[in-house]
């Protein structure tokens, strides 16, 4: 029988990785992809790779929390493969849409939900959780608009990433051992912008095997008959890699061009930070969603980046007399004909409506995903566990 249950388990367990492999490789790979720096599959390769780094080490930390802080009994073998089948659902349901969702926040709904229906939920550690999910956001809408106010105009001013006709490199095979060689088109200015591109790519896979890889591999771990830590992990990195390849196509054209077709240099700014927050909090084992820190530095960057015309007090409190300052533009339009000023320098009077560098619709199709997946697995779990209890 236990046989039997782990063999479901680790169904499970691939049907949620697979989910995640779908939502987080969009994330992480979206804004290279979208800007031809890499093709899909070599993103989704890299993803499989550095999704495994971060799951193995800083990982561990975050299914501690979930395996036994969240509630106060252990985690069965049983109650986490029923866990593990409301935390597919929740995914599942987000990734029918094409956008990615917090799928920590989906997990832990998911478990508090269990929690709640045994009476045994830890309110203290849940409350902790919550707390870090409030702050969260802010910090990366603020640290977003810190880059978009004051960093981002003066770098960009300067660095150009730029992608050329033609292959980056070509390999000469004239010699004993074959040497790589500049494409017909490329420049040093292009060889390392790419690099940067792939490096912090490769940065923001990490930080999604650390906080993600746990949501899979969690539920397998604990009670009679479940899976080692390191095989559970496994098991996660090669469904989330089988979810990159396959489903994550979609997600990562509707990251690369739906949600914001902000320069590159400003996907890098968000990448950069969105992974720094979401590993920074994995390492003290705090499930948080890449998706929820992602979506909000872009939002703090482009707002950041259409005040930059007045005093941040003017910003906050909407105090200024051109109504026409729109929240969210990375870059600016001409008005009537004339043409922006660069970036850095004296802005133009007026800023017209980025509707299309930054899509409002978009942004409440995310946030509608971000409460409809997790509340979906809460609400599953409690139900399921409330009225069957003798599978917890």
């Amino acid at each position: 029988m236990v046989e039997v249950l782990l063999a479901i388990g680790i169904i499970a367990s691939i049907f949620v990785g697979f989910n995640i492999g779908g939502s987080s490789t969009g994330i992480a790979w979206g804004p290279p992809v979208g800007a031809g720096i890499v093709i899909k599959t070599t993103a989704a390769g890299l993803m499989t790779f550095f999704v495994f780094l971060g799951g193995w080490t800083v990982g561990r930390n975050v299914m501690d929390t979930l395996s036994g802080g969240i509630i106060t009994t252990e985690l069965t073998l049983s109650a986490g493969v029923a866990v593990l089948f409301f935390i597919g659902l929740g995914i599942l349901a987000a990734n029918i849409f094409g956008v990615p969702v917090p799928t920590s926040m989906t997990t832990v709904g998911a478990i508090a939900g269990l929690g709640l229906a045994t009476d045994s939920l830890n309110y203290a550690t849940v409350t902790e959780i919550l707390s870090y999910w409030i702050v969260t956001p802010f910090v990366g809408f603020w640290i977003g608009g810190i880059i978009g106010r004051y960093i981002y105009p003066k770098v960009n001013q300067r660095v150009q990433i730029e992608k050329s006709d033609g292959p980056l490199l070509t390999i000469h095979r004239t010699g004993a051992v074959p040497k790589p060689t500049f494409g017909p088109n490329t420049t040093w200015s292009e060889l390392s912008g790419t690099a940067v591109v792939l490096i912090l790519g490769c940065y923001m896979a990490f930080s999604a095997g650390a906080s993600n890889v746990p949501n899979a591999a969690a539920p397998l771990v604990g009670g009679v008959g479940g899976v080692k830590p390191n095989v559970a992990i496994l098991i996660a990195t090669l469904a989330i890699g089988v979810g990159g390849f396959t489903i994550a196509r979609r997600t990562m054209e509707s990251v690369g061009s739906e949600l914001s077709n902000i320069p590159l240099l400003a996907a890098l700014f968000v990448m950069f930070t969105a992974s720094t927050i979401t590993t920074l909090l994995s390492w003290i084992g705090i499930p948080i969603s890449l998706v929820l820190a992602t979506v909000m530095t872009i939002v703090g960057i482009g707002w950041g980046r259409a005040t930059r015309p007045v005093t941040v007090r003017e910003a906050i409190t909407r105090d200024t007399g051109d109504p026409t300052i729109v929240s969210g533009a990375i870059t600016a339009e001409g008005i009537e004909g004339k043409s922006a000023a660069p970036i850095g320098g004296d802005e133009p009077e007026e800023m017209v409506d980025a509707g299309d560098l930054f899509n409002p619709r978009a942004i409440i199709k995310y946030l509608s995903m971000w409460i409809i997946g997790p509340s979906i697995s809460t609400i599953l779990a409690y139900g399921f566990f409330l009225f069957i209890p003798g599978v917890a």
